[in-house]
């Protein structure tokens, strides 16, 4: 026992240890020691699991890496004729003309208000929801309560979209027929660019919510009902229980889809804010994406698109590690 602890010591003190990990066990020490010799051999016991990834990675690679080869055009004045090895190289001068136009704080500001806008207002809705769903006690009402918040998931974009221009339409839309029944002027939603914001977020609350619950609801399940047995005796009240037995459970799953959200912080749906845009909202539905697509596609500017849509994805993978960092130095939790 004292050699174990002496080899366990001198693991914590190791550079290649994990910083604010402490290794209490013997098996930590044994999984740290573990050669590549017995991982290869692990892995060929379980060579069948490894064959049904192959596809998925297969797929990531075809679609996902490959295509990064194309991404020096941004760096370059492409032209098609030429291909990309034959077009002149330029440096960084699409990015400088992107950062001189006036539109490129309007384009930032856009993506960023609205992402944040989701990130605040619709991060805790399925926990909430979550929580709300395990205290339910009665099985056929909570199954039937969660397949109406569930249904919105599968409900296609353009479908939503079509949904909500019937709904806010000046003449037919049941919003504004509601608002004349109360004595309120009937509003153009859709072309105020004030209000884009507000159904972009609060349409994409509505069809993600219930879907997002299942992530929560599985952590839920692993909680021990002995700690609510006692609880319970102990006078704590279902909110108390829910504060201090239920939510700790979440805190991990809560800080990995934190940090996956920050990651995709400059990536606001394109389909949704396409299909909703129109010449006058243009003010606050313009976003990095939009004017990606009607510059790189519509006016066949493919080296300028190219660099507003790398700046775009270096700022996500900026985010994700940052925040990734931030959470493995003051919590236990992170991707890596």
């Amino acid at each position: 026992m004292e050699k174990h602890a002496q080899d366990i010591a001198q693991l914590q003190k190791s550079p290649s240890a994990r910083p604010g990990r402490v290794y209490k066990t013997v098996d930590d020490l044994e999984v740290k020691k573990r050669t590549m010799k017995d991982r290869l051999k692990q892995a060929a016991g379980n060579w069948e699991l490894y064959v049904m990834v192959l596809p998925l990675v297969a797929f990531f690679f075809v679609f996902h890496y490959i295509p990064i080869y194309g991404v020096q055009i941004a760096f370059k004045d492409f032209m098609p004729s030429l291909g990309i090895w034959g077009s002149p190289w330029v440096g960084l001068k699409h990015f400088e003309r992107f950062f001189n136009m006036h539109y490129a704080g309007r384009l930032i500001w856009n993506t960023l208000s609205i992402s944040l806008y989701s990130l605040v207002a619709g991060f805790p809705a399925p926990i909430i929801l979550a929580l709300a769903f395990n205290e339910i006690k009665d099985g056929k009402f909570k199954r039937f309560v969660q397949t109406v918040t569930y249904a919105p998931n599968f409900i296609s974009t353009v479908v939503i979209v079509g949904m909500i221009i019937a709904f806010l339409s000046p003449s037919t839309g049941v919003i504004n027929h509601f608002l004349d029944l109360i004595g309120i002027n009937r509003h153009h939603f859709m072309q105020d660019p004030r209000w884009f914001r507000h159904i972009y977020v609060l349409s994409g609350i509505w069809q993600s919510t219930g879907w997002g619950t299942i992530i929560y609801l599985a952590a839920l399940s692993g909680v021990d009902t002995q700690l609510h047995e006692a609880a319970t005796i102990d006078g704590a009240t279902r909110l108390q229980r829910m504060w201090y037995i239920n939510l700790p459970v979440l805190v991990p799953t809560m800080v990995i889809l934190l940090i996956m959200n920050f990651g995709g912080i400059m990536s606001v749906g394109f389909e949704k804010a396409f299909l909703l845009q129109n010449p006058l909202n243009m003010q606050t539905s313009d976003i990095i994406a939009t004017f990606t697509y009607r510059t790189g596609l519509l006016e066949g500017q493919y080296s300028y698109s190219a660099a507003i849509g790398l700046f775009n994805s270096v700022i996500n993978s900026v985010m994700l590690l940052a925040v990734n960092w931030i959470s493995a130095k003051y919590t236990d939790t992170s991707l890596l």
